[in-house]
C-alpha cells in the first residue's frame, strides 16, 4: 500500500495514442486509488523487435499524463521489470489487456491479476496502417543471399518489397521463389521505376552504375560499401544524391546498433580519455576475390574513420598475397595524437575484434563485433571490467530501414551517424591496398 491507498499497475507502448488506450487506463484506475503505468523505453522496444513505433517516448508519456487519470509514470526498460516493478512499489493490482492473457498468469504470485477486454476495433497498428506512407523497396542483385532485406523489413512498418533483378534471369527467378519477392524485373531501369528504395547488393565493379542508375531515377539507395573503389566516381555519385536531395546510405548496420551508440557516446563523453591506439580486426568467409577482400577491409576502416576521425597523418600497409590474390592486409594509420591498425584475413584468419586504448581506459568489442551486441571497458583504475550490452534480433538490417524511414518523413537526405565524407576517406584509404 502507498500512503494507504490500493496501488494498480499497467503497462504498455501507448503509441498513437487513442480511445482504447484511454479505457484501459480508466478501468485501471477504477481497481484502486493510486494508478501507475509503465510506457515501455525505446532500446526496450528495439530489444524486443519492435521497430513500428511511431511516436516519441516524450509524445507517448504526454500523452499518457494528460488522461488525467494516472499517478505516476515509470519507463520499462527490460524484460523482467514488471516483477521486480511491484515489488518495489508495493502495487496491489496488475491491469492488463485480454490479448496478453495467459502470458502473465505468474503475476498473481506477486498480487491480484486482472485482464481487461481490448476496445473493439482500434488499436495503434491500425491507425499506423491507415496513417503511414508505405514505401516500396526494389532489390538489384547479383547472388543467392538477400542478407535478410525481407525479414527485416518486415519488422518495420511502412515498408514492402517492390521486386527483385539480377542480370542473370535465373538468378533473380530463384531469389524471387526463394524469398517469396512478388516482382521480377527484366531491366535495373525498370525495378528503379518500381521502388522508392533501391537496394544494391552487387560486386563492387558493378556497384557505381547501378547506385547512379538508381539515383538518375529519382530514387533513395542503400549499397554495401565501397561504392566504388575509385574515390572520384564514389565523389561523383555523393554530388548527384546531394543535387537530387536523396538519401544515398552505407549499408552499415553496427552503426545503426544500440551499441554503437554507446560507443559514441562514451567515447566522445571522454569515458577512456583521448584514444592513443585502436586496432580493429576482421575476418569472414573464404572470398577469393580481391575486390570482395576489400569490402572486408571497408568494414574494419570505417569504424577506425568513424572514431579517430579522417584526419590522419600517414599510411603503411603489409600485404600477403597468394596467387595473385589478396590473403591478408595490415593496415597502419598514424594520427596526430594516436595511432590505428586494421587487420584483414582472408583465408589467414585473424581475431574478430575491435579494441580502443585512451589514457583513462580500454574498450573492447569481441567476436563478431559489427552486429554490435557488447563490449567491456576496463578503467586504468584496476576496478573490474564492465560490460555493455542490449539484446536485438536479427543482424541489423532493420535499424538502417527504421533510420531511413525516419529521414525520409523528415524531409532530409543527410545520414550524420556515418557522413560522406567518413564514407570518402574509407573509399580513399581502400584505394592504396593494392
Amino acid at each position: 500500500m502507498k500512503d494507504g491507498k490500493k496501488v494498480v499497475i499497467t503497462y504498455g507502448t501507448f503509441d498513437l495514442f487513442h480511445r482504447g488506450h484511454y479505457n484501459i487506463l480508466k478501468r485501471a484506475k477504477e481497481y484502486g486509488d493510486y494508478l501507475i503505468v509503465g510506457v515501455t523505453g525505446e532500446s526496450y522496444d528495439i530489444g524486443r523487435g519492435k521497430l513500428s513505433v511511431h511516436d516519441s517516448i516524450a509524445e507517448r508519456i504526454n500523452n499518457v499524463m494528460d488522461t488525467g487519470l494516472v499517478d505516476q509514470i515509470i519507463i520499462e526498460e527490460y524484460l523482467g521489470q514488471k516483477i521486480r516493478d511491484i515489488i518495489k512499489y508495493n502495487v496491489d493490482v496488475f491491469v492488463i489487456g485480454d490479448d496478453w492473457k495467459g502470458k502473465f498468469d505468474h503475476i498473481a504470485n506477486y498480487c491480484e491479476l486482472v485482464y481487461l477486454p481490448r476496445t473493439k476495433d482500434i488499436s495503434s497498428t491500425q491507425l499506423r496502417n491507415e496513417q503511414d506512407v508505405r514505401y516500396d523497396i526494389g532489390m538489384i542483385t547479383d547472388r543467392e543471399d538477400d542478407n535478410q532485406l525481407t525479414r527485416e523489413a518486415s519488422m518495420v512498418s511502412g515498408f514492402s518489397l517492390a521486386g527483385v533483378f539480377a542480370e542473370d534471369a535465373d538468378l533473380r527467378q530463384r531469389v524471387s521463389e526463394r524469398f517469396g519477392i512478388p516482382g521480377v524485373y527484366e531491366d535495373a531501369q525498370s525495378l528503379v521505376a518500381a521502388s522508392d528504395i533501391v537496394f544494391v547488393q552487387t560486386d563492387i565493379p558493378d556497384r557505381y552504375r547501378f547506385i547512379k542508375t538508381a539515383l538518375e531515377g529519382g530514387k533513395h539507395v542503400i549499397s554495401d560499401i565501397p561504392f566504388s573503389l575509385d574515390p572520384e566516381k564514389h565523389r561523383e555519385l555523393m554530388e548527384l544524391a546531394e543535387e537530387k536531395k536523396l538519401i544515398l546510405i552505407s549499408n552499415m548496420k553496427f552503426f545503426c546498433t544500440q551499441v554503437f551508440a554507446q560507443l559514441l557516446w562514451h567515447i566522445h563523453g571522454g569515458l577512456i580519455g583521448d584514444i592513443i591506439r585502436m586496432e580493429c580486426s576482421i575476418s569472414k568467409k573464404d572470398t577469393s576475390i580481391d575486390y570482395m577482400f576489400h569490402e572486408l577491409a571497408a568494414m574494419a576502416i570505417s569504424p577506425i574513420v568513424k572514431f579517430m576521425g579522417a584526419g590522419y597523418n600517414d599510411f603503411k600497409k603489409d600485404l600477403v598475397k597468394e596467387n595473385g590474390h589478396l590473403e591478408f592486409a595490415a593496415l597502419m594509420l598514424n594520427y596526430p595524437k594516436g595511432q590505428a591498425v586494421i587487420n584483414v584475413g582472408n583465408r589467414i584468419r585473424v581475431e574478430n575484434k575491435i579494441e580502443i586504448i585512451g589514457t583513462l581506459g580500454t574498450i573492447k568489442l569481441d567476436g563478431d563485433w559489427w552486429r554490435g551486441n557488447n563490449f567491456t571497458f576496463t578503467s586504468i583504475d584496476g576496478s573490474e571490467p564492465k560490460q555493455y550490452s542490449v539484446n536485438y534480433g536479427g543482424n541489423g538490417f532493420r535499424l538502417l530501414i527504421r533510420d531511413i524511414l525516419g529521414l525520409i518523413r523528415n524531409g532530409d537526405h543527410i545520414y550524420k551517424l556515418f557522413t560522406n565524407e567518413e564514407l570518402l576517406t574509407v573509399t580513399e584509404i581502400l584505394e592504396k591496398i593494392e
